[in-house]
């Protein structure tokens, strides 16, 4: 069998970084390849119905190993009152487990090189040598805490690729051990392997019907233990600014810096409220990207928050301040664009408390405390619970994603890799 940690050091060896401005699906053909690889390496494990879709999704099945015929007929004897499976007339729920392929385009995830950190000191850690890059603990205030680990880091090129390919490594290890270990009582389980989610498109062509689950986790979390359900609402904010060129030496006037307008319009969003202020449940305007000159300027924005009535109101804020500058500067001046990206799964999970709990025992089954939080973000999961498959957020145990000093601990992708199995083995329960 192989372990999580060299399914992982090969996966991310693949390129699969995700690119926004594509309009195909998946976004880049590179996804194609690694999507090809967990195809093949799923059918070598004796998973059932293994399929790549026309959209790169890669999907597949473990069967069941328990008996539906008693658990049909209800028998008391074979259900504990409250058990998951008397929510669901006595059968076992279809499980699903699902992660994503690509990286994301914050940073080069092209030839990764990944090395292990042994029996981790708790001090700074010098991953490029020549280039003087070197992750500090004064940065990063909570690396003493994983003094004697085994950390798997980058060479501080690229980001490292555990977001979320230690998902993947997870999941696999998962279903191989399922598949080989046939005495282990446990319902149909279904695995997803998504692209582009780091571009906000991962359930876009996510057959849900196909996919087969009634119920599932996102394995796209953070630190060992961390378990979601709550994420942002969240939409992308596009504004376009028409400016007037006319040459400095006589603009007096008739010049409108399209700039300069802009950096008005980001002066007019509240301070406190951008990511670099905030923490917990608390939201932002995040200016993604500027761009342009004088006669036309394009700035991106994302705008976040818990809250869905606060949610509203910061879109109606980035609108209102379209319109000041268009009262100031004429109409047509700001173009202002908002469109809903996701929301809150925190309503669509609520009433399935149950896959909490579930995950919860089986942490601590694990000898993991697990640590219940809101997601500063939003993965798969929160879509595809609005499309019908109930889906919180697992931890993969990594750190830092989507930069040079992304990494995970090697004891993590084994220990989520238990808590995955003994999350099968009590949904079955």
């Amino acid at each position: 069998m192989k372990t999580a940690i060299e399914r992982f050091l090969k996966y991310v060896s693949y390129d699969t970084e995700s690119d926004e401005a594509s309009a195909s699906c998946p976004s880049t053909a590179k996804q194609l390849v690694l999507a090809e690889q967990l195809r093949q390496e799923l059918i070598e494990l004796g998973a059932a119905d293994v399929r790549v879709s026309e959209f790169g999704y890669v999907f597949a099945r473990i069967p069941s190993t328990m008996d539906e015929t008693l658990a049909d007929a209800g028998d008391g004897a074979q259900m504990a009152a409250g058990s998951v499976r008397q929510q669901y007339g006595g059968r076992t729920p279809v499980l699903g487990f699902i992660a994503h392929m690509d990286t994301s385009p914050a940073l080069s995830g092209a030839d990764v090189k990944p090395r292990i950190v042994q029996d981790y000191d708790g001090g700074d850690i010098v991953l490029n040598e020549e280039k003087q890059i070197v992750m500090k603990v004064a940065d990063f205030s909570f690396l003493p805490g994983l003094k004697g680990e085994d950390l798997i880091v980058t060479d501080g090129t690229t980001l490292l690729g555990a977001d979320d390919k230690a998902g993947i490594a997870e999941i696999m290890t998962m279903a191989e051990h399922l598949l080989t270990h046939p005495e282990i009582k446990h319902g149909e389980i279904c695995i997803g392997f998504t692209p582009d989610e780091e571009i906000g498109r991962g359930a876009d062509r996510f057959d849900v019907a196909d996919f087969g689950a009634d119920i599932a986790y996102t394995v796209d979390g953070g630190a060992l233990g961390e378990l979601e359900y709550e994420n942002f609402n969240a939409a992308s904010g596009k504004v376009m600014i028409h400016g007037v060129s006319i040459h400095p030496g006589s603009a007096k006037l008739k010049m409108k810096n399209a700039l300069l307008i802009g950096m008005e319009f980001q002066s007019l969003l509240p301070t406190f409220e951008n990511p670099m202020y905030t923490e917990g449940y608390e939201g932002f305007y995040h200016l993604d990207g500027m761009s342009g000159g004088v006669e036309e300027a394009k700035m991106e924005y994302i705008i976040r928050d818990h809250d869905r009535t606060k949610f509203e109101e910061k879109k109606k804020f980035f609108t209102d301040a379209a319109a000041f500058l268009n009262r100031k500067y004429g109409e047509g001046t700001v173009v202002c664009e908002i469109k809903d990206s996701y929301y809150n799964m925190k309503e669509k999970i609520e009433p399935c408390m149950y896959l909490i709990d579930t995950a919860e025992a089986a942490m601590r089954a694990c000898g993991v405390e697990p640590v219940v939080v809101p997601i500063r973000g939003g993965t798969d999961g929160a879509r595809l619970s609005y499309m019908g498959l109930p889906c919180p957020n697992l931890c993969t145990g990594g750190y830092n994603y989507h930069g040079k000093y992304e990494f995970i601990p090697v004891g993590s992708l084994e220990k989520t890799t238990e808590i995955l199995v003994e999350i099968a083995k009590r949904i079955a329960e």
